[in-house]
């Protein structure tokens, strides 16, 4: 990815806040403001208003959407720019991920600890199974950032340690690793593998993608609604998919 344009779009994000005296004052606006910056570094194309909504961004008639979680609260938006404008909702998805810990009490923040857990653009389906109903509209497109993020958090939860259940504060993006682009339902087909024999059932995809079961239920079922792949069989209680051809 372009580091020089990241370092830009970081610095304008971070800097609107630095009169701030704390982390996170605005919440996950953070994270929200450096990539609306990296998509767009010129604010005569932010907060637009069109229709009774405003878009993150808007220039040469796309609208940009920044959506860090919750695409179910896009779906009134997404009926009214739809009718008339092109769409692309840009989506963050944690790659490599460190912790900084918040004490609630005096508000010291710990060392950063690395995430065991790395992210891929699979982690994006939960969220595109919400807009399903959209996803076959030819004006919209979905772009997904692999970030690697530093993010903070309220030591508040309810287990002995408090970090079980606790609250997440900030989300700061450090570097973006790579993109991906899903213009055509055609793009979906990254989520297929050459090397997946047919037909497969949700758990042999889910083995051979190495995802869990769910999750892969859940992505077979957006391939299957964009009519990419169809129930051809079932054996016991395991329905069987095929590519369409």
């Amino acid at each position: 990815m372009d580091d020089d344009s990241f370092t830009k779009a970081y610095n304008k994000g971070i800097g609107i806040y630095q009169d701030k005296k704390c982390i996170g004052v605005l919440g996950e606006k953070k994270l929200h403001s450096i990539l609306k910056y990296y998509i767009e570094p010129d604010t005569f194309y932010h907060e637009i208003k069109i229709n009774n909504f405003y878009a993150d961004i808007y220039k040469d008639k796309m609208i940009y959407e920044i959506q860090t979680s919750s695409f179910n609260k896009l779906r009134t938006k997404l009926t009214s720019f739809l009718t008339n404008y092109n769409v692309t909702i840009i989506y963050p998805i944690a790659y490599n991920k460190w912790i900084y810990w918040i004490n609630d009490k005096d508000g010291t923040i710990s060392k950063k600890r690395k995430s065991p857990k790395k992210g891929s653009y699979f982690d994006s389906f939960k969220e595109l199974y919400k807009i399903k109903m959209y996803l076959k509209n030819e004006r919209l497109s979905i772009k997904l950032f692999l970030i690697d993020l530093n993010e903070y958090r309220i030591l508040n939860g309810w287990s002995e340690d408090l970090k079980k259940g606790s609250s997440r504060y900030e989300r700061i993006p450090i570097k973006i690793y790579s993109s991906l682009s899903l213009t055509q339902k055609e793009d979906y087909l990254y989520f297929i593998p050459a090397n997946l024999n047919q037909p497969f059932s949700v758990k042999q995809y889910a083995d051979n993608m190495k995802i869990n079961k769910k999750l892969a239920g859940i992505v077979l079922n957006i391939l299957n609604h964009l009519d990419l792949i169809h129930i051809s069989d079932k054996k016991r209680n395991a329905y069987l998919y095929k590519l369409n051809m």
